[in-house]
């Protein structure tokens, strides 16, 4: 009499772990911000922001001619979009609960939906805020033209797809060593301001500068972006196709160390005296 009814069938307990993790998606979206209207509205000034400073920045170091032919504020957007998609993914997976959390003493809460949940929830906060921001400048200085929006928003995903397995890997290493993987974790997030490579196009560096910045799977997701954004930009430098493949190899190695992790982790590893 104490215990929840749950469906023992498949189709059951789809539907039951999809709720589940629809209202951990909606606990992780609010945790930050009480109200959800504030913490768009916190998420899309943020963007802007960034937005507004490489404008400046491009126009007081005389840095436009470098830039792709074309509308130059989309052609800004474009990488800052998807870093910071790669970057609150990231964030998000990392900051997740693992297996020695609060929340893990309810039943149906597992650490797979908690990181599906936190993954999900930056997707949903970048893909709405860009949006938002695109339909404002659409709206309020000029019309947008996308070459081909269905490759670009792919881009988008696989930067979110990247970012959220390389998230997977800190999150499992956390427990470990906290407080250098935390600053591993912060070095990176830095360190991609420039080493995404959002501030220049991949065709007009050399190959001495190439090879500072091809090892970077963002790199590559943004380079292809400014290919389906732009229609008189084709990159030959990068290819989505890497991006693939170091994600999918992030995750697994992700999926293995969160596995190896939970069996040993223990709340006595973050006790202080």
């Amino acid at each position: 009499m104490f215990r929840a009814e749950r469906s023992k069938s498949t189709l059951g307990s789809t539907f039951s772990l999809l709720e589940l993790i629809y209202h951990a998606t909606v606990r992780h979206i609010r945790r930050s911000q009480g109200n959800a209207i504030l913490g768009l509205l916190r998420n899309m000034v943020q963007t802007f922001l960034l937005v507004v400073s490489f404008y400046v920045m491009y126009t007081v170091l005389g840095m436009r001619g470098n830039a792709i032919r074309g509308n130059f504020l989309l052609y800004i957007m474009s990488g800052i979009f998807l870093y910071l998609t790669h970057t609150k993914a990231m964030g998000a997976v990392f900051g997740a609960e693992s297996s020695t959390s609060a929340m893990m003493k309810h039943a149906p809460m597992t650490t797979a939906v908690s990181i599906t949940a936190a993954a999900l929830s930056a997707l949903y906060l970048q893909v709405l805020s860009m949006v938002v921001v695109l339909y404002i400048y659409h709206a309020a200085w000029g019309p947008i033209e996308i070459y081909d929006w269905v490759g670009a928003m792919g881009m988008v995903l696989l930067s979110w797809f990247t970012g959220v397995a390389l998230g997977l890997v800190f999150l499992a290493a956390k427990p470990w060593a906290p407080g250098f993987v935390g600053i591993v974790q912060a070095v990176y997030s830095r360190a991609n301001m420039i080493a995404s490579g959002k501030m220049f196009v991949a065709n007009n560096l050399t190959h001495k500068m190439l090879a500072l910045f091809s090892w970077n799977p963002l790199f590559h997701t943004i380079d292809q972006a400014r290919g389906y954004t732009f229609i008189n930009y084709n990159p030959h430098f990068s290819n989505w196709h890497y991006s693939l493949i170091v994600g999918l190899a992030l995750l697994m190695i992700g999926l293995m160390g969160e596995f190896y992790t939970r069996q040993y982790a223990s709340l006595s590893w973050s006790a202080r005296r």
